[in-house]
């Protein structure tokens, strides 16, 4: 039976639409246009940085995001906070944590992003990133320290995510139970693959999930 639910963090608790606009004035275009670059790599299978790529050739991302802090210290910049919160997350995983489940957050994020999930005082046991891991998804390791500060065996836990690559194949492959989610680009675009048959649930929210865990047992 599932024990442990398992959240992603970009396009599976927080919108990513406020950070991707404030990319896109950075760069010097629309944000329809970087978007619509990110939902192409999406549908192409390439990386998000590709798209940065793509609307400004030689981009040095490491070298921006730092010339973006000197230029605007005190600014979001490309972080979120509760601000950019889906507005099912906080509901949804009280009702999952009430109900008797562990919750936990891990995804791929940078270690200033666990500062601002603590600070939102979201219904988890606890917060982790890949960065402070040192290890990221999909690479086994990501799902081997997931499984660890869970404390149970893979099959007992379910790691939901909006992805195919990085979040349910991987997590799969390492035992695991997975919900793919209908939301942002990758998850809608991954939901019509062939290989979403892998995930054990396909959810269009958070809310459809305590009632599919039931199935799960």
């Amino acid at each position: 039976m599932i024990r442990t639910v398992v959240f992603d963090v970009g396009e599976t608790l927080i919108s990513e639409t406020r950070i991707w606009s404030r990319w896109a004035e950075r760069l010097g275009v629309s944000a329809f246009t970087l978007m619509g670059a990110l939902g192409g790599m999406a549908a192409l299978d390439r990386a998000h940085s590709d798209a940065f790529e793509l609307v400004r050739p030689g981009v040095d991302l490491a070298r921006e995001e730092a010339e973006w802090e000197r230029d605007d210290p005190h600014g979001m910049r490309n972080t979120f906070d509760a601000g950019d919160l889906y507005p099912d997350v906080r509901d949804a995983l009280a009702a999952i944590r009430a109900a008797g489940y562990q919750v936990i957050i891990a995804g791929n994020q940078p270690e200033r992003a666990y500062d601002a999930l603590v600070a939102m005082d979201l219904p988890a046991d606890s917060v982790h990133t890949s960065d402070g891991w040192g290890v990221s998804k999909p690479e086994p390791g990501f799902f081997a320290k997931v499984a660890a500060v869970a404390g149970h065996e893979p099959a007992e836990i379910l790691y939901v995510g909006d992805r195919l690559d990085n979040d349910v194949l991987p997590a799969r492959a390492a035992g695991m139970r997975t919900a793919l989610l209908k939301r942002g680009p990758w998850g809608y675009l991954h939901a019509e693959r062939p290989e979403a048959g892998a995930a054990d649930v396909i959810a269009d929210d958070l809310h459809a999930l305590l009632p599919a865990l039931d199935g799960l047992a």
